[in-house]
């Protein structure tokens, strides 16, 4: 494995689709609901790291320590990053995350991820 702290991504995203809420049509409008902001955080810090690992392995969300801090609106578009900050008994990896909407801070926080042994190798 190749992985380094220090090491970063970001994802660009439109917010629409199955991103969006309006909270049981309690908000009046669409925007980035909590658990779609969740997926692109881990999405991005998963596929940062998926190239560098051996075949057969891969790795699974454990811990999620975020504020959804600001509203993003349907058609919004966002950027997620995520750096590793730390990597311990070679297999427990922390990120940083953030979701931002140009300068604007839409979710921030901490993820970390397991590298675990998947049966078939990486999928195709």
């Amino acid at each position: 494995m190749s992985l380094e702290p220090g090491m970063s991504s970001e994802y660009e995203f439109k917010v629409e689709g199955r991103l969006l809420t309006n909270v049981g049509g309690t908000l009046g409008a669409s925007v980035l609901s909590t658990p779609a902001m969740i997926a692109v955080m881990e999405r991005t810090a998963s596929m940062l790291v998926y190239p560098e690992l051996p075949d057969g392995k891969a790795t699974v969300g454990f811990e999620v320590c975020v504020r959804h801090v600001a509203a993003a609106a349907a058609g919004a578009t966002c950027t997620a990053s995520a750096e590793l900050t730390e990597i311990a008994d070679g297999r427990k990896l922390r990120f940083d995350v953030e979701v931002k909407e140009g300068e604007r801070t839409i979710g921030v926080g901490t993820h970390e991820r397991r590298v675990v042994e998947v049966p078939t190798g990486k999928p195709g």
